[in-house]
């Protein structure tokens, strides 16, 4: 789940947020030490200074996405990343299985406490998400299908189908997209439907531009279904051996992909004009990683696809000239309500 243009976080590596004092039994013993609970209760101020901290300190779609939406609700959305980030941070930066587990399985419980006894939550996240539910609505079902697949990634390492992908994704990366509407004001089924395949197609692009990396680890998110189609050996992704077939079998992924990305661009004509910028920077991010894989004649292989740096201020630009456009507007009809 990593990439410089993901909405979800995976395999960033552990944040500098601001460290704190720690008492010697903290449950998050063994994690990262930016993570470890405070001995005191931080002021909602200071955990919202906290998460700002944790969402700015990488280059990272979700944040920079923060910038184009409303300041009133960038808190929010610093308080859902700072969960996303650390949640992922406790699966994938301890180095051992059983330890990762237990820390999920802890910031799980926090997470429970959080709802059903915030007086008693300490740690920065968690005081100033309580918040952001609370403002939000948000239901818990999204962040626990978010543990889900963490704890889902100590476990499985393999997937045999198209369709494997997909479920994982609906953990992994769906309940993001949700959160993002939620925070806007959307509540609908019907969008929410159009950004989990936006997320779904960026979760996907992420694990074809990451097979190598993921291998490393190992993992294999690559379908063996679609090995088995086009006559991919297993042993291609550690040897990095490039043939016709494993590219072959990457065009048909990358053209399943984009059309998941394409038919949830739906959503941005549902949606006030600030949000759209910001929905549309997640989706033209999921196909720049696309392009970048056929730019290089589909062979992950040999190097990790990237996005160049001149795509990424294209997006950027054109992602601010969309913020413009949409103040400008909103200007002038509360010009010509003020007027009427």
């Amino acid at each position: 789940m990593n990439g410089e243009l993901l909405v979800t976080v995976k395999n960033t590596g552990a944040a500098h947020a601001p460290a704190a004092e720690v008492r010697n039994e903290d449950p998050l013993t063994g994690a990262p030490a930016e993570y470890l609970t405070p001995e005191e209760r931080p002021t909602l101020e200071e955990a919202r200074v906290w998460c700002h901290a944790l969402a700015t300190s990488h280059y990272e779609n979700f944040h920079v996405a923060t910038f184009f939406l409303p300041k009133r609700v960038r808190p929010h959305f610093e308080s859902v990343y700072a969960f996303c980030r650390v949640s992922d941070d406790l699966g994938d930066e301890v180095g051992d299985t059983a330890v990762a587990l237990r820390l999920l399985n802890t910031w799980g419980a926090m997470l429970a406490e959080c709802y059903d006894a915030p007086e008693r939550s300490r740690h920065p996240v968690f005081v100033a998400l309580r918040e952001t539910i609370v403002a939000c609505d948000l239901p818990r079902t999204l962040f626990h299908d978010l543990l889900l697949a963490f704890r889902q990634d100590q476990v499985k390492t393999q997937y045999t189908t198209w369709d494997e992908a997909v479920e994982y994704s609906h953990y992994s990366a769906n309940p993001v997209g949700r959160l993002v509407l939620m925070v806007c004001g959307y509540r609908d089924e019907q969008r929410a439907l159009l950004s989990d395949k936006i997320c779904t197609g960026l979760q996907l692009a992420n694990f074809w531009q990451d097979i190598v990396r993921d291998s490393e680890i190992p993992r294999r998110y690559l379908p063996a279904e679609y090995m088995l189609r086009f006559g991919v050996e297993e042993g291609q992704i550690e040897g990095r051996v490039f043939t016709p077939e494993f590219g072959a079998m990457m065009r048909a992924l990358v053209d399943r992909t984009r059309g998941l990305l394409r038919e949830g661009g739906a959503i941005s004509a549902t949606v006030d004009p600030e949000l759209r910028v910001t929905l549309d920077l997640f989706r033209k991010g999921g196909e720049a990683i696309l392009d970048g894989i056929a730019a290089q004649d589909y062979d992950v292989l040999r190097g990790r696809p990237m996005v160049t740096k001149r795509k990424k201020t294209l997006l950027l630009l054109g992602a601010l000239l969309g913020k413009l456009r949409a103040r400008t507007s909103a200007g002038v009809r509360a010009a010509g309500a003020h007027a009427a």
